[in-house]
């Protein structure tokens, strides 16, 4: 077998891997969400269901776009050793291990700010971002329900990255957790970590999800990801949404 052949059957491998991972992830937050009593989306119930449905609709097109970038690099990696990607477990890779995810996860967010912000621009927004904001308001399955064009600007990153920057693929596998995750339960309608949390030190620089809703419910504010701190060296930050009772 070639490994052009081979190459394309890595691709495809984490393309369903990623279609899989957002059934399990979204699918599962969204059960919880229900478990909880609490109604995301519309609170009409015929709009809540074609809401959902355009949300998977959008999001597995989306699964698509992210899934073949990131096989080609673990392809490169797997096949070729030609990203940056390394399972050598030394003292150097000890310590670089937490910095090393911070750094992905800075740099993502920065990525992700003033592309999100562009997207916001009354012609792209017309033509490309309002399809995640045609939730009103948002599911745990509209983590990924992006047109086309965003998908592949969020795509790239990350694959990107392990070509440029020396990373442990153990530490890989956290950020892309963290970006799963993260990317779900802020759009799920509640909030998950404690009050506490969300009102002190943690929530004035991590962002949850009664920072990210203040986006959907205002639109040009919290255009960030992970982190404040964009948001706030920029004057976007306007504070937490709070969310209606069950």
């Amino acid at each position: 077998m070639t490994d052009t052949a081979l190459l394309a059957i890595i691709a495809a491998q984490v393309t369903a891997i990623v279609i899989l991972r957002y059934f399990a992830t979204s699918g599962g937050f969204a059960w919880l969400t229900a478990r909880r009593g609490i109604t995301a989306g519309p609170r009409d119930e015929v709009r809540r269901r074609k809401q959902v449905a355009a949300e998977i609709r959008w999001s597995l097109t989306a699964a698509i776009i992210y899934g073949i970038p990131a096989g080609l690099m673990l392809g490169a990696w797997h096949l070729f050793g030609l990203t940056r990607i390394t399972t050598a477990i030394t003292p150097a890779a000890v310590l670089w291990w937490l910095p090393n995810i911070a750094l992905y996860l800075f740099v993502h967010d920065t990525w992700f700010y003033w592309t999100h912000r562009a997207m916001h621009a009354p012609a792209l927004f017309k033509r490309v971002h309002a399809v995640h904001h045609a939730s009103k308001p948002p599911t745990a399955w509209a983590a990924m329900s992006f047109h086309p064009w965003e998908s592949l600007s969020g795509a790239l990153l990350i694959p990107a990255l392990a070509f440029l920057i020396p990373i442990h693929v153990s530490a890989l596998a956290v950020v892309l957790t963290i970006a799963t995750v993260m990317g779900v339960t802020n759009h799920m309608g509640w909030e998950m970590f404690p009050q506490r949390w969300v009102n002190g030190w943690f929530g004035r620089h991590v962002i949850t999800a009664s920072h990210h809703e203040n986006h959907h419910q205002r639109y040009t504010c919290n255009y960030g990801l992970y982190f404040r701190f964009w948001d706030q060296f920029c004057g976007t930050d306007k504070g937490l949404a709070r969310f209606p009772s069950p």
